[in-house]
């Protein structure tokens, strides 16, 4: 039995090393490769809002050293992780949907948004299904873009591999994840020989949007998430490709 070779995309932070420990958990040999860094804006969400939204645990954090107060909002967090790092940074959460996406948490509030003014704080590549779906559903909506998502400098050891056929797996956490692994693939002259090799590969992703990004630029998708966390992702990625993967 060889090792099975799964690359994985997470910022290089706790979720990437959380990310690594799950992998090999599972048997698992990770390829670790940051597709996402932090640029920070300064930005400051509204605190006249009805309801405040946060997408992520990088927003909470950025919105608590920014001194942010949500006042009378009812605080929504995109999922259960996102609302644990709410907390932690010293917020109640009052609204979690059931389905841990834009569009569960548009489904979730869409009955009492009429009129309401409704705050989004998040990086600058957050899905429209949240604006979109939140002025469908009659409220005034602002957007306040806490950081960008940029490519880390370096990045691009698993294009290589997969290029190389050295790549058993990939798990894409975003459509941005995708986009940037092939933008490391071509600045290293590697873009086509980095799609084939994945095709060799067992692919996974969260969410239809990665999966149909991930399509569009020619990547294979062999399997979307059950469940939009990575942990969902890792173990029904591994599954997926250890009956081809190993001897």
């Amino acid at each position: 039995m060889r090792d099975l070779s799964v690359a994985v995309f997470r910022p290089d932070d706790e979720r990437l090393a959380d990310a690594v420990e799950l992998l090999e958990s599972l048997g698992a040999t990770p390829v670790p490769d940051p597709m996402l860094s932090v640029e920070a804006t300064d930005a400051t969400p509204r605190e006249d809002a009805d309801y405040a939204v946060l997408t992520s645990k990088t927003g909470a954090e950025l919105v608590a050293d920014s001194g942010w107060e949500p006042g009378s909002a009812t605080v929504c967090a995109i999922g259960p992780k996102t609302a644990d790092a709410v907390r932690r940074a010293g917020y109640a959460v009052d609204v979690v949907p059931e389905e841990y996406t834009s569009s569960g948490l548009v489904d979730a509030l869409a009955d009492e948004l009429d009129g309401a003014r409704v705050e989004v704080a998040r990086s600058d590549h957050g899905s429209p299904v949240l604006l979109s779906g939140f002025e469908a559903a009659g409220a005034y909506v602002h957007e306040t873009v806490l950081y960008r998502l940029v490519r880390p400098a370096g990045s691009g050891e698993s294009a290589e591999r997969a290029a190389a056929g050295e790549l058993d797996a990939a798990c894409f956490t975003s459509s941005l994840t995708a986009e940037h692994f092939l933008e490391a693939a071509a600045d290293r002259g590697l873009r086509e020989e980095s799609i084939a090799g994945l095709e060799a590969a067992t692919v996974g992703v969260i969410g239809e949007p990665t999966r149909e990004t991930a399509l569009e630029r020619g990547i294979d998708v062999d399997l979307v998430a059950s469940e939009a966390r990575f942990d969902a992702l890792a173990r029904e990625t591994v599954e997926a490709a250890a009956p081809t993967s190993r001897d």
